[in-house]
């Protein structure tokens, strides 16, 4: 819920004035709830009224919804959403690997594209990643060092408070660039891809509605206060990463952080797109798909994947813009609403009937929006 994204929340407040600070919130709200609903729909109640988890994953919810017409279909259109949208998430944090390594050392002869390789080296022990409890450590190191990057930012800022202006917020807005700022601010929060795996694994999973409560205020919280102190400290001249905003000598050191925290970052989204083929590979009987070195093979041919599209796809940003329209809304919004609509709908009362309607259009709205703005930049650039 704290990923790179925050840091441009400071550049979303800077087109979207004070409903940026509403969108912040309410954008939270929604996606505590989207993740509730898509973890009710794994439970069924028995004939004691008591709530039986019957289902795994998001394929197994989808298939459930679509097993009268076709028992596999939705499944399979989940998993390809999954997939791709990991897939693409991994090959952003190779790109902004090169992109902070080239930054970190102008010095050094290299492209782009060759610290890109680099980092795909470090990254290579990766595919030995066979279970969560590894990723959760470097999870714990990457929010470690993504809070670091936060208190360095705002320490920065609060050290500037003599300069701040409410008058800095814009009253008027454009509708374009008020786009872009709901994208970044609600796909800030996209988390329901891991959640039926997490959910799984905790140990007390009657506590998951809680910890999902405290997990998204907190992060409501914290990127309120680091958008709204950052904006106010340098207004009209906020740039789209806010850590270039920053003095050379602190930039170096935040980069530096910044380029740990995408390496921390990569190893999740790998696992969980690996796994998902895996699985799927693997069902067929045939004992050679399960043997530890076909893993291996597979896991091997997603890095290698990542790199070859990081190195060669032509305006990745945008492709990464539209394919994340597509994707995060569908596996945020769309879906989850649709599913608890679908596996609910006798149990439900009429308010959650009309808050899961009212999530699905506005999710349906930001897809269209989102892919209108991607394919506008991208016929923009190709002339």
């Amino acid at each position: 819920l704290q990923g790179i994204f925050v840091l441009g929340l400071p550049y979303a407040l800077l087109h979207s004035g004070y409903s940026g600070l509403f969108l912040i919130i309410l954008a939270a709200a929604l996606c505590c709830y989207t993740g509730k609903i898509l973890i009710a729909c794994l439970y069924e109640e028995n004939e004691d009224g008591q709530l039986i988890r019957v289902r795994h994953t998001y394929e197994d919810i989808a298939n459930a919804c679509c097993k009268k017409r076709s028992p596999r279909l939705g499944g399979i259109i989940v998993n390809m959403t999954q997939v791709m949208e990991l897939i693409m998430t991994c090959v952003l944090y190779l790109v902004v690997s090169g992109n902070l390594l080239s930054h970190s050392f102008p010095y050094v002869p290299m492209t782009e594209k060759t610290w890109s390789v680099i980092a795909f080296v470090i990254l290579l022990p990766s595919v030995f990643i066979k279970t969560l409890k590894i990723i959760s450590k470097l999870s714990q190191l990457c929010s470690l060092v993504h809070f670091i990057i936060i208190l360095v930012v705002m320490t920065y800022c609060l050290t500037q408070m003599h300069q701040w202006s409410w008058a800095k917020f814009r009253l008027s807005i454009e509708f374009e660039d008020f786009l872009v700022s709901v994208g970044v601010i609600i796909f800030s929060y996209t988390s329901q891809i891991f959640l039926p795996t997490l959910e799984g694994n905790m140990k007390n999973p009657g506590e998951f509605r809680c910890m999902l409560n405290w997990t998204h205020f907190f992060a409501c919280v914290l990127k309120t206060t680091f958008a709204l102190t950052a904006f106010l400290t340098w207004g009209e001249e906020t740039k789209e990463v806010i850590t270039d905003n920053l003095p050379s000598f602190l930039e170096t050191l935040v980069n530096l952080c910044l380029l740990t925290k995408a390496l921390l970052s990569y190893p999740l989204p790998f696992f969980a797109a690996t796994e998902i083929v895996y699985a799927c590979i693997s069902r067929g009987n045939h004992s050679n798909y399960r043997s530890p070195l076909f893993a291996l093979g597979v896991r091997g041919s997603f890095l290698l994947l990542t790199l070859l599209m990081a190195m060669f796809i032509p305006h990745f940003a945008l492709l990464m813009g539209l394919t994340g329209s597509v994707t995060g809304a569908a596996m945020t919004f769309l879906l989850p609403s649709l599913f608890h609509l679908k596996l609910k709908w006798k149990k439900l009362s009429f308010l959650e009937i009309c808050a899961d309607i009212s999530v699905f259009i506005l999710g349906f709205l930001c897809s269209l929006a989102g892919i209108v703005c991607s394919i506008k930049g991208l016929l923009e650039v190709f002339g």
